[in-house]
């Protein structure tokens, strides 16, 4: 019915302003600038949810190059394999296969691509353990790999909030061979060690020879870079039980 100059005026215009939104439903709100803070959090929460309803008291996280292929050139494929042993026998000694009200302990947690996190949740699923994915938006997308726990499969934008979940939880790290992202996670856990803003997790790095090629820790220690103690905080091991039972020797404590 058309308006007359008596007829009270409608509210469409304000029914239909953006301000006028929900807060919680405004996706253009919610995705400005002045959300950052809030969308940081909403990373933390999401996870951590779902991870206290999983029972998830500590993980092992295992990284690595995404661009290892199970059939790969050199050593790929054995450190693809090794990768994957580990995520089995880790799993099984681990205490991830625990539930109820146990608490699931060493449960194995990977950035969720392909190549040696792919290979490390495939080895979790193989022994019917759940296994974490915190995978990462990229300008050319990462697609999570099949073998994460599809309700503990996560997706973050922000790196910084991936890291923290990555470490909050973590009992041991062990790094297979990998580039520039693997270094930084690396990196990251070894920081934290030295400035002793985590717990004393042992850290385990797999292939020694591809290790020793790629970063001289020795020369950080010999021009005074690093303090020679610095360099006990990791170790070598090459085959799954190796690392396993370098982890324990470290202070990994297995939950029965």
């Amino acid at each position: 019915m058309p308006q007359t100059p008596d007829s009270p005026p409608d509210s469409a215009a304000q029914l239909a302003s953006p301000s006028y939104r929900l807060a919680a439903l405004d996706q253009e709100f919610l995705l400005g600038d002045s959300m950052r803070g809030v969308r940081f959090l909403l990373e933390y929460a999401k996870a951590e949810a779902a991870l206290r309803q999983w029972g998830v008291e500590s993980t092992i996280v295992v990284f690595g190059s995404a661009r290892v292929a199970p059939d790969g050139p050199g050593r790929q494929a054995h450190w693809y394999e090794t990768a994957r042993g580990f995520g089995r026998l880790a799993s099984q000694r681990g205490g991830a296969l625990r539930n109820g009200g146990e608490g699931r302990h060493n449960v194995i947690a990977t950035g969720g691509g392909p190549g040696i996190m792919e290979a490390a949740n495939r080895g979790a699923q193989e022994v019917g353990a759940p296994s974490i994915g915190f995978n990462i938006t990229l300008p050319h997308e990462q697609t999570p790999n099949a073998y994460s726990t599809p309700e503990l499969t996560f997706q973050f934008h922000y790196f910084a909030m991936r890291k923290m979940h990555l470490a909050m939880r973590a009992s041991a790290l062990v790094i297979f061979p990998g580039g520039f992202g693997t270094l930084d996670e690396l990196f990251e856990l070894l920081t934290l060690r030295q400035t002793q803003k985590s717990p004393p997790i042992p850290i385990v790095l797999c292939d020694q020879a591809y290790w020793s090629q790629v970063i001289n820790f020795q020369a950080l220690a010999d021009q005074g870079m690093i303090s020679p103690q610095d360099l006990s905080l990791f170790g070598y091991a090459d085959t799954p039980l190796e690392i396993w039972e370098s982890l324990e020797s470290r202070g990994l404590h297995a939950v029965d």
